[in-house]
Formats: C-alpha cells, structure tokens, sequence
C-alpha cells in the first residue's frame, strides 16, 4: 500500500512565495500546468486576504509575467499566473536541477502545494517509502524538510494532526475560557494575557490553526466554482 505525506520545503526561492509573504493573511493555493512548455502557467488559489493586496504583489513578483483573474466563488478568487521565468531559472542558484528533474520520474504525485512566508506546503502520494525518501533527502540536501503527517493511503487522519504545540495550547485555553462561546466568554485579549503573547500573535495562532482544521476536516481538495 502507497503513502500520503503532508510537508513543508523551506525554500524562500520557490515561485509565489514572496506573494504569500506580503500577503500572510491569505491562503494561496499552486497547480502546475506542467504540459505548457519550459514555462508552465500557474493556476493560483487565493483564499480570505485582500484581493487587491494579492495583486499588488503579483505585479511586484519577479516570478509573474502576467496574471488574469478566471475565477471567484466566496472569499476564494482564481488566477492564471504566466511566469517570467521557468523553474529553472527562478531556482536554478539554489536548487540541484539535474537532481529535482530526477524527482519527476520517481513514483510519486503531488497532489497540493500551498505557497507560504517561508516555501511551500505540499501534500503527496508516493508508491512506497523508497519513493517517499528520495523524495525527503533531495529537499534536505537542497533546502529544508520538515514532515507534517506521514500514512498509508486510506488510513484516516486523525483530525487536527500536524497543529503545532502552541496552536493546540491557544486553542484548548481559548475554548476553556469560552472565547468560542456565544456570545463569548473572554475577548481575544484575555486569552492573549493567559497565554502572555500579544493578542495580534494570538490571532494570527489561532488563524493558523482554525485554518489547518479546517483543510483536514471539512474541506474539499477545491472550493467548488459556482454553478
């Protein structure tokens, strides 16, 4: 039986990246049409943030050559991205290139990528744990690894898994003080005090967190385009 893996690739060189750093707020979601040429367009995924934020640093992405907006349902807005540069390019002064084409042929797949401040997100299928570490050691050696969640494909996950230690401490003393109650409890400031952190890094915690629940529970891989 294959494996799913969620991890993280600590590389600030990846395409998008820097557009997920101006814009933290958002959640940016990456496909790869890879059967466009050396120069593959991007169909990019924004959820919440500002749009207009978005595009401001889509203009001022070195990656981008253009952008057009295909699609919006919600607080979800679709774009195709046409890069500047190819993949090698954009990270040929950091990353083996001879070693990430070999990636290709190894029996994987990725199936989502998420752009964030620091790399990307990327949850994938891999036919056995040969696969699943070539594909871990190229990252290590070019960049940084970090494993999120690691199963054999059809094995439930166990909801809230990959939270990280002080995601989990923010949202077990918030719902014990009853900011989650209605009406609410205590204000986000109170848990804030608790927890002795600011109530913006409180926010964006419990963002993350809610966000991450949300992904593994109850979310389609796609928000679904009107109809």
């Amino acid at each position: 039986m294959g494996l799913v893996a969620e991890f993280e690739i600590h590389c600030e060189a990846l395409p998008l990246v820097e557009v997920a750093d101006a814009v933290p707020a958002a959640t940016i979601e990456v496909q790869i049409q890879f059967n466009h040429g050396d120069r593959p367009p991007f169909i990019v995924h924004v959820i919440h943030g500002s749009h207009d934020a978005v595009e401001r640093a889509l203009e001022s992405s070195s990656f981008v050559a253009a952008y057009t907006v295909i699609g919006e349902a919600g607080e979800t807005r679709r774009y195709q991205v046409v890069p500047a540069v190819g993949l090698a390019g954009q990270l040929g002064g950091q990353v083996d290139l001879s070693g990430l084409r070999a990636l290709a042929t190894t029996e994987s797949a990725i199936e989502r990528i998420r752009a964030t401040p620091n790399g990307w997100i990327q949850t994938g299928w891999f036919a056995n744990r040969g696969a699943f570490h070539e594909f871990r050691r190229f990252w290590q050696e070019n960049a940084g690894f970090s494993l999120r969640r690691l199963g054999r494909v059809g094995e439930p996950e166990e909801p809230g898994n990959g939270l990280t230690d002080p995601q989990r401490e923010a949202l077990r003393i918030a719902y014990e003080m009853g900011y989650y109650e209605i009406p609410r409890g205590a204000s986000l400031e109170a848990v804030a005090d608790e927890l002795e952190i600011s109530p913006s890094s409180l926010s964006e915690r419990l963002r993350r967190a809610q966000t991450h629940l949300i992904e593994t529970t109850v979310a389609s891989t796609w928000p679904p385009l009107p109809e």
